[in-house]
C-alpha cells in the first residue's frame, strides 16, 4: 500500500488515432469510430496527405464532413498530416493506431504495417475492429466510383453528409 508521501500513479491518457484518405468518409469509417468511442479517451481521426495520390475531395471538405458526422462528440478530433503515420502518432502522444478491418487481405496487410510500426514506436499498440458484415464491404474507393459514375452513394455515406451528392 503506497504512503501518503508517495505521488499517486501517473494515468496517461489513452489516445487512438484513425488514419486514413476518407476521400469520402463512409458509413464504415463512421461505424469502427462509434465503436472505438468507449474504449479511448481521445480518437483522432488523421487525414493522410499522399502527394502521390489525387484526391476526388479537397482536405477542407473531407474535414468539414468529418467534423458534421461527429458534431457534438467530445472525443473526436479532426486533423491532417503528411508523412508515416507513426511519427503522427508520436507527435500527438497517440498510444494506439486504430484500424478498420474488411477481409482477410487487410487483416494480412495491417498485420505487416502493425510490426514495422511496433518496430519504430514501440509503445504504439495497433487495435483493429472487425467491419460489421453489412459494411465489409464499403470502401472509400467504391464510393468515389459510384460518385464519379453519378449512382446513388446515400447507404454508404454517413447520413449527415449524405444529402452533398444528391
Amino acid at each position: 500500500m503506497p504512503s501518503k508521501t508517495q505521488s499517486p500513479v501517473q494515468y496517461r491518457k489513452k489516445i487512438a488515432v484513425f488514419p486514413g484518405s476518407f476521400d469520402p468518409i463512409t458509413t464504415g469509417h463512421a461505424d469502427i469510430v462509434k465503436r472505438a468511442l468507449p474504449l479511448f479517451d481521445e480518437v483522432i481521426i488523421a487525414i493522410g496527405i499522399n502527394s502521390q495520390k489525387q484526391a476526388l475531395f479537397s482536405l477542407e471538405q473531407r474535414i468539414k464532413w468529418i467534423e458534421l458526422v461527429f458534431k457534438g462528440e467530445k472525443k473526436v478530433k479532426v486533423e491532417s498530416y503528411e508523412g508515416l503515420t507513426v511519427n503522427f502518432c508520436e507527435k500527438k502522444k497517440a498510444n494506439y493506431l486504430l484500424r478498420g478491418i474488411r477481409s482477410s487481405a487487410d487483416f494480412e496487410y495491417e498485420k505487416t504495417i502493425a510490426h514495422l510500426n511496433h518496430d519504430m514506436l514501440p509503445q504504439l499498440e495497433t487495435i483493429l475492429i472487425l467491419a460489421q458484415p453489412e459494411l465489409s464491404s464499403i470502401s472509400s474507393t467504391i464510393v468515389r466510383e459510384i460518385i464519379r459514375g453519378k449512382g446513388k452513394v446515400g447507404k454508404f455515406v454517413p447520413k449527415e453528409i449524405a444529402k452533398d451528392f444528391k
